[in-house]
This record gives structure tokens, C-alpha cells and sequence, in this order.
């Protein structure tokens, strides 16, 4: 039983042993929040963003390439998933309790909805891309 666990644990050492030469650890959460609030995951001062959702090529105070970035369509499903979780609970609440006439009722929800869908979208970018930059995929890692 020890034979087959060596090979293993030697195994993982190497190859655990041979990342850490090559990059260094980086704290997750401050990237996420950094990026959340659309600075630079590295320095936390510069902006990240150059227009709504346009993604700068590097950082314009530290010069970090922020160019490797692929948020893709991560940004969009996120805001659709918490707009969602928020809303329809308190839709059912309000049509519940205070049983509006359903032209108000719609266009409140759909005021709030478009407002939390803007409001959210270039915030969860920018914490897609302080993820990736944290984890150092997508060529954030590399020191070439």
C-alpha cells in the first residue's frame, strides 16, 4: 500500500514543485473585489475599462497586460443568474401582499430589472477578469 501511495505523492510533488518555480501565488478575493469595482486586479487604482464594457489593453498606473482576458459571455449569464434570484422572489412578494394592477406591476420589475442588469454587467467583467488574473489563466501567468 506505502508503494502505491509513493509514486503518487512523488508524482503531485514534482509537479506542484515545478508550478510554484514558475508562478507565484496570488490572493484571490482582493482581485475579485479590485475587479468588481473596475480597477486593475494587480494594483487596485487604475481603471480596468475604457468604456462601458470595452476592456483596456493594460493597466494605464502599474502597466499590467490586461489584453489575455476572455470574459466571453460569463458577465452576461452572471448578471442574468442574480437579477433573476433577486427579482422573482420579490415579484412574488409584491404581487402577494399588495396586489398591484399588472401594467404597474410590469413596469416597476422591468425598470428594476434593466437597472440592475447595467448596473451589475461591467462589475461582474471586472470581477471575471480579477478572477482570471488571480488564477492566471488565459496567459495572465506568463512571464514572456
Amino acid at each position: 500500500m506505502t508503494t502505491t501511495d509513493h509514486p503518487t505523492q512523488t508524482s503531485a510533488a514534482s509537479h506542484g514543485s515545478t508550478q510554484g518555480q514558475d508562478t507565484e501565488e496570488r490572493a484571490l478575493w482582493p482581485a475579485v473585489f479590485r475587479g468588481f469595482r473596475r480597477t486593475c486586479p494587480n494594483c487596485g487604482s487604475g481603471p480596468i475599462l475604457k468604456s462601458y464594457l470595452k476592456l483596456r489593453q493594460s493597466c494605464p498606473v502599474c502597466r499590467e497586460d490586461l489584453s489575455h482576458a476572455r470574459a466571453d459571455d460569463g458577465p452576461a449569464y452572471l448578471t442574468i443568474l442574480f437579477v433573476g434570484h433577486l427579482m422573482a422572489p420579490l415579484l412574488h412578494i409584491v404581487f402577494v401582499t399588495w396586489r398591484p394592477d399588472p401594467l404597474v406591476l410590469f413596469t416597476i420589475f422591468a425598470i428594476g430589472c434593466v437597472t440592475l442588469s447595467l448596473y451589475l454587467l461591467p462589475r461582474l467583467k471586472g470581477a471575471i477578469v480579477g478572477f482570471q488574473w488571480a488564477r492566471q489563466m488565459h496567459g495572465f501567468g506568463d512571464d514572456t
